[in-house]
């Protein structure tokens, strides 16, 4: 049985720390074969598991013996495997599942950039431009769309997951109208029209993802007939007016791709409109581990950062918002409520 040792000493944990690599390939395999799908309650075989997810029992079990080293799935006196809380959330029926970040997190342009740290820590500036001659964006949705459609994915569950604290936070009940600038498939905005019987909205993003949009809001859907879906890039135009933006997890660009969004934002909604920024940050979140690392993507990809509270004040403030209240929605993000000035 594969046991958890404790407190290793440093050389031992240094190795570790050097093979993490594994450990994440590891995720994303039992994600991609559906391992944790076809366990159920009751512990399997390693060679029950296989024929499930179509692999050979040998290989799969080597496989679930390092996840299970890191309490990633459980080996049994018997052999067999159970689940753990940590695997669980591999499953794609879990209300939390995590599947698809953890597919996000290990995409294969990610194991072309990260050897490529050093040369973005050097110089300050994301190495994707150079691997393929093209901004991330730009090659996820040309050449890689398997890739955009993971991101897409992952970017849904986040936002689902998190989309009714959003609207149980956020008090509109002076408005008429919300724009959910950059919003994905519309989560955020069906939950605060839900919320608000009376209120109209709009759901703002790329073509290719409000294509997708939440079929509460579509045509045929308990919202569409509240709600405008438009297609375009938050950074080039907003061609919105509404009396509530939300920016939910999108300015973690460059500055100048941050700086554009809120301009267009700020000229869209004219003086007196409200702004409520919504971030995941660096220096105020439960899982710093998770978040640096992740600071540590967005400069190889996009250049970009994930922001300390002083840094987004700071960018909002340059913006030529005023913050009105800085408050927390949940553990992992917090809600800036800013007003556009007369």
């Amino acid at each position: 049985m594969t046991t958890v040792p404790s407190a290793p000493p440093p050389s031992m944990r240094l190795r570790e720390l050097a093979f993490g690599a594994a450990c994440a390939a590891a995720l994303r395999a039992a994600a991609r074969l559906g391992v944790a799908d076809a366990l159920g309650d009751t512990p399997m075989s390693a060679e029950d598991l296989a024929a499930a997810v179509k692999a050979e029992p040998k290989p799969l079990r080597r496989l679930l013996r390092a996840l299970s080293c890191y309490g990633v799935f459980a080996e049994r006196e018997d052999g067999a495997f159970a689940h753990t809380d940590l695997s669980r959330l591999l499953r794609e029926d879990d209300p939390h599942s995590l599947r698809a970040i953890t597919l996000w997190c290990t995409e294969p342009w990610t194991w072309d950039a990260w050897p490529l740290l050093d040369e973005a820590v050097r110089t300050g500036r994301n190495v994707v431009q150079d691997l393929y001659g093209k901004e991330f964006f730009t090659y996820l949705n040309e050449d890689a769309p398997e890739s955009a459609d993971v991101f897409n994915r992952a970017m849904t569950t986040s936002s689902r997951q998190s989309a009714q604290d959003v609207a149980d936070l956020l008090d509109l009940s002076g408005a008429s109208s919300v724009a959910d600038i950059g919003g994905g498939q519309g989560h955020v905005v069906a939950s605060l029209l839900e919320k608000y019987p009376a209120m109209r909205g709009t759901l703002l993003d790329l073509p290719r993802v409000v294509d997708n949009a939440d079929p509460r809001l579509r045509e045929g859907g308990a919202l569409a007939d509240r709600v405008r879906i438009v297609p375009a890039d938050c950074r080039e135009t907003v061609p919105v007016k509404a009396d509530v933006y939300v920016i939910k997890n999108i300015l973690e660009w460059d500055d100048d791709s941050t700086a554009r969004c809120l301009r267009n934002v700020i000229a869209a909604g004219g003086p007196g409109t409200r702004v409520v920024v919504i971030e995941n940050l660096v220096d105020d979140t439960p899982s710093m581990r998770f978040s640096t690392a992740m600071d540590l993507l967005l400069l190889l990809n996009v250049g970009g950062a994930k922001h300390t509270t002083d840094s987004m004040v700071e960018r909002l403030t340059a913006a030529g918002l005023v913050i009105d209240a800085i408050r927390p929605v949940n553990p992992y993000l917090h809600a800036f409520d800013c007003t556009v000035p007369g």
